[in-house]
């Protein structure tokens, strides 16, 4: 299997976990790159980098919303 053909399985795959499961892989990424003395791309980003990244991962078009203003009205009462 080709390189290319690898990542883009993992990419596909990884889409789809629950977000604890990524949140394991990207320690074991870590893990691995510290172990092999690999600077983390990410580790140098700015708090704006972060925040696209977090609103790119935690809304996407696929997810499907199941509740309206309404139904948050109802229950946060501040």
């Amino acid at each position: 299997m080709a390189t290319l053909d690898m990542r883009q399985q993992l990419y596909q795959q990884i889409a789809h976990l629950p977000d604890d499961v990524v949140a394991q892989i990207a320690d074991f990424t870590l893990f691995v790159m510290t172990r092999r003395q690999i600077k983390p791309v990410y580790a140098e980003w700015e708090h704006t980098q972060w925040e696209t990244f977090a609103l790119q991962h935690l809304f996407r078009e696929t997810d499907e919303v199941s509740y309206s203003l309404e139904d948050a009205q109802e229950i946060y009462h501040p």
